[in-house]
């Protein structure tokens, strides 16, 4: 554990320290796009910010090649290369893609590019566990179209939810946190050693998304772009084909006994194994009703929209932080709910809580307005706008009711994540020749 954590702050502190540099080379290059009608952002905002996680990327694989405990996995297993080869090749287009806008079909190419480069080196699905029968052998045919589909399905799910500051790479960090803790369980519980690379794979992406989220929280300085998006994507479903189809069911001695005993011990085991299927449940949810919404009102499915989950999130009223947190929260209760089932699959509570966090979760979709308010010993912990107001007496004495309190008029489309307020207690631009 102790090597796994240096990786992780090794690549998150290399992907901090470069995103700053980044940010200034983008704005040379020239790779700040115009703003778009389905963007939530009221400045140009330069990208590229997936540079600087390549690099963080490459920083964790050389260090974890140089650790005692790490070295294990480049000498017996060749996947750490083939995710270096398709990463840098899916990397690079999204970066002639961050400057240039190339066409969504060529990116579409490029994807499943990436994801035969890395079949070509053994990173592939060689079996799928099934319960009740259990280990079915892949052909190659049949295991290189699964990889290449989960690997092009995975990378658009996590495009297509890159769309606020900060949502893909926290739920991307959410997810890869759940998933490292259920890959290193495999590993050191059971000693089977085909789950190190995914254990590792998984760190280091935990480490790009902590690395780079401070300079992409709202108001984001940054974005990462396709260069990041499709990279995150690509390292979260090398992860997952990792652990899925390599690793052996039958090491994890779940088929004993009876059919019926062995489908029911084995439930809890199969369940995370799709891990990555259901930490990236909202963004292909999203991605499913993006395609279906597309086709049905004659558009093409790579046709841009304002339909999204994030973009119905802030039509409803929620803030741009509210919304992001919203989705931050749905991702962590399917991660960590799944994880936890599959240590505890006989335990009600799990089920419990997870039912009344979804209660929870309910309410708070139903409340975009809603603005909590931090006790008085806790205002100095919180941000501003969570802190009660003192009103001074003469001040409470001339002020409105709360019903009778004037609002701010907001402009005819514009988002209460975007509008901004009145600039009455500004000056009036005045026109250049016009006495003052």
């Amino acid at each position: 554990m102790r090597d796994y954590l240096l990786t992780l702050c090794v690549t998150a502190a290399v992907t901090y320290l470069l995103t700053g540099p980044v940010r200034k080379f983008a704005i040379a290059a020239g790779a700040m796009p115009e703003i778009r009608a389905r963007d939530v952002h009221r400045e140009p905002t330069p990208r590229l910010g997936g540079i600087a996680m390549f690099i963080g990327l490459c920083a964790g694989l050389l260090v974890a090649d140089h650790l005692q405990n790490l070295n294990s996995v480049f000498e017996l297993s060749n996947e750490p290369r083939a995710l270096l080869s398709g990463a840098a090749l899916i990397w690079l287009i999204g970066v002639l893609d961050d400057k240039f806008e190339i066409d969504a079909l060529i990116k579409l190419g490029g994807q499943m590019i990436a994801a035969g480069v890395m079949v070509m080196q053994g990173l592939t699905i060689l079996w799928l566990p099934i319960p009740g029968i259990g280990t079915v052998a892949l052909t190659q045919w049949q295991g290189t179209l699964l990889t290449v589909a989960l690997v092009v399905l995975t990378i658009n799910a996590v495009n297509f939810v890159d769309g606020l500051d900060g949502l893909a790479s926290g739920m991307v960090c959410l997810a890869s946190a759940a998933f490292f803790l259920y890959a290193y369980r495999i590993w050191f519980s059971y000693g089977i050693e085909a789950a190190a690379p995914a254990t590792l794979f998984a760190a280091i992406l935990m480490g790009m998304c902590l690395g780079f989220l401070p300079h992409n929280m709202h108001p984001a300085r940054i974005f990462m772009g396709d260069s990041g998006s499709m990279l995150i994507g690509l390292i979260l479903a090398a992860s997952a084909i990792s652990i899925t189809g390599q690793v052996d069911p039958d090491a994890l001695k779940i088929f004993e006994g009876s059919t019926r005993q062995a489908t029911h011990a084995a439930l809890p085991v199969f369940i995370p194994l799709l891990l990555p299927l259901t930490i990236i449940a909202i963004p292909m949810a999203d991605l499913v009703l993006a395609i279906v919404r597309r086709t049905w009102n004659g558009q093409s499915p790579f046709a841009a929209d304002r339909g999204h989950l994030h973009h119905r999130l802030l039509e409803i009223g929620h803030s741009h932080s509210r919304a992001v947190l919203i989705m931050y929260f749905w991702s962590a209760l399917i991660a960590f709910g799944t994880l936890a089932y599959s240590v505890h699959s006989a335990s009600m509570w799990i089920v419990l809580a997870v039912v009344a966090l979804s209660a929870i979760g309910l309410v708070l979709l139903l409340l975009p307005r809603f603005t909590p308010r931090a006790p008085r010993w806790a205002e100095s912990f919180v941000p501003p706008r969570y802190r009660r107001r003192a009103v001074r007496p003469e001040a409470a004495s001339a002020a409105p009711s709360s019903d009778e309190e004037e609002r701010v008029p907001v402009p005819a489309g514009v988002n209460g994540a975007t509008a901004l307020s009145a600039r009455s207690d500004l000056p009036e631009r005045r026109k250049a020749g016009t006495p003052s």
